[in-house]
């Protein structure tokens, strides 16, 4: 009876108790998804109420960067803190490609396992070696990108997920949500290898005429979407901008059932969310490249507890930074960690100062994708170091098949987006952009010798960058 009234007595000393204890840590990974089909991001046609919410609950990073606009790599950094020519996930992790991070690596699923976190993963998985990305529970995965599997019923992947969230064991837990949606759907061809050729038809991104079990699909005139500007505003690219928007807003539905389930079993404030993608839409122009629509990202997080929702925060980060705020929130300690990212965690309620530049690393896609970049990008410049310059962009398959980018062949156009094909498939050794009156990227002012000493210092910090995380191909300034 003391107790109980303790209990009655003291609701307020409970709740901070709850929240000062090690957090509940949800982290939800969609693919190929950017922040032109988000509600809270500014899009008025594309429905996403759920993520919105927790927007409204929460903070929303307005310029949040992968480093990798690929999505092995860009998880390898999500889950290591490290850039991916350090970890050793240089490209997609299939096993006819065969890229997989070092056997030395502490993993972030494997620091929280060891202090005192259950970890569990569900769907798209995408990394190796499995013992270096090791979680406590596989609570289910499939082939990625494949309709038949749990990647693409996020629904679904919420109530499997029950069993991690509504457990009676005290320890906290860490959940990797990690959806297919909203990539792009793929076959198979006779000899196993993946084939995105639907033309002329649109891709489905996973969406199926039958639908899928508890969602209330959200289909898109193709006349009401908006296309995005580096993209080309042709019949094709909106169907498929269409089908894009349906996947996003499954997925939204799903991410809501987890957020209802968190409420239900009394561990929505103690826990911290965080929502992100791994790399840009999937259309050529953003996924595999480095210019915005590729590596600038949505980051929603909502902290426990937290008591101001809504909020903007306009500090760069990067995908590196997210293992040292994970950590940080789950009272790991890092100072003998060598992450190459910080905590951020400061940024969610209050302000975050110096927080003014990022770096990206791109080496492969697919493992005849070799086309190396490296970015320095800071509050007005972006340079962008082609090291294998010599060579045509490779497109990956999903976007070389892809009805936009063969309706735009067939039919002769100039112009792709802003750009034309020939500048976004060959490109010169340094790029050179001012953010700020050219936010499309289309004037390369590397050249101009009125930006000559802006080109030189960021030269000078990229350099630096290589060095102190012992880029492999830092000799390519020297060395063609």
């Amino acid at each position: 009876m003391k107790r109980l009234l303790y209990i009655l007595a003291f609701p307020t000393i409970l709740s901070v108790l709850a929240v000062a204890k090690s957090p509940n840590i949800v982290l939800i990974v969609s693919d190929d998804h950017g922040t032109d089909a988000l509600g809270c991001y500014g899009n008025p046609v594309i429905k996403t109420p759920a993520l919105d919410t927790l927007a409204a609950d929460g903070t929303i990073f307005t310029d949040a960067n992968c480093t990798t606009a690929s999505c092995s790599p860009s998880r390898s950094v999500i889950l290591s803190g490290l850039h991916n020519h350090s970890n050793g996930m240089y490209g997609l992790q299939h096993t006819f490609h065969h890229y997989q991070s070092f056997d030395d690596i502490e993993s972030l699923p494997v620091a929280l396992s060891n202090n005192g976190y259950r970890t569990a993963r569900i769907g798209k998985f995408h990394i190796a070696p499995e013992p270096v990305y090791k979680f406590d529970y596989v609570l289910s995965a499939g082939a990625a990108n494949d309709p038949k599997t749990i990647g693409r019923s996020p629904y679904e992947m919420a109530e499997q997920s029950r069993t991690i969230i509504e457990s009676d064991d005290e320890r906290p837990f860490f959940l990797f949500y990690a959806t297919d949606d909203p990539h792009r759907s793929n076959a198979f061809t006779p000899d196993g290898l993946p084939t995105f050729d639907t033309y002329p038809e649109p891709n489905d991104f996973g969406n199926r005429s039958e639908g899928y079990p508890s969602i209330h699909p959200v289909r898109y005139d193709p006349k009401n979407v908006i296309v995005p500007s580096f993209l080309p505003d042709t019949p094709a690219c909106r169907s498929e901008i269409a089908q894009y928007y349906q996947s996003v807003s499954r997925l939204d539905e799903g991410i809501g059932h987890l957020i209802d389930i968190l409420k239900a079993s009394n561990n929505y404030d103690n826990t911290l969310i965080l929502y992100i993608s791994d790399n840009g839409i999937a259309f050529a122009g953003a996924k595999t490249t480095l210019y915005e629509p590729g590596m600038r990202l949505p980051l929603i997080v909502r902290e426990p507890g937290q008591k101001r929702g809504n909020r903007k925060q306009d500090a760069m980060i990067s995908w590196v930074d997210l293992a040292p705020t994970i950590l940080d929130y789950a009272g790991v300690d890092v100072s003998n960690k060598s992450l190459h990212g910080r905590s951020f965690r400061k940024g969610i309620s209050g302000n975050l100062k110096n927080w003014d530049r990022v770096y990206a690393s791109h080496t492969n896609h697919e493992a005849t994708m070799y086309y190396p970049m490296r970015v320095l990008k800071n509050r007005q410049y972006k340079l962008i170091f082609n090291i294998a310059h010599g060579l045509e962009f490779p497109l990956a398959k999903d976007l070389l098949q892809s009805p936009t980018w063969v309706s735009m062949q067939k039919n002769g156009l100039k112009l792709y987006g802003k750009r034309t094909p020939e500048a976004l498939l060959h490109r010169p050794r340094i790029e050179l952009y001012d953010l700020q009156s050219d936010p499309h990227e289309v004037v390369n002012l590397s050249k101009d010798p009125r930006y000559a000493s802006i080109r030189v210092s960021m030269i000078a910090q990229l350099k630096a960058f290589q060095a102190d995380t012992q880029d492999p191909w830092a000799i390519k300034w020297e060395r063609e």
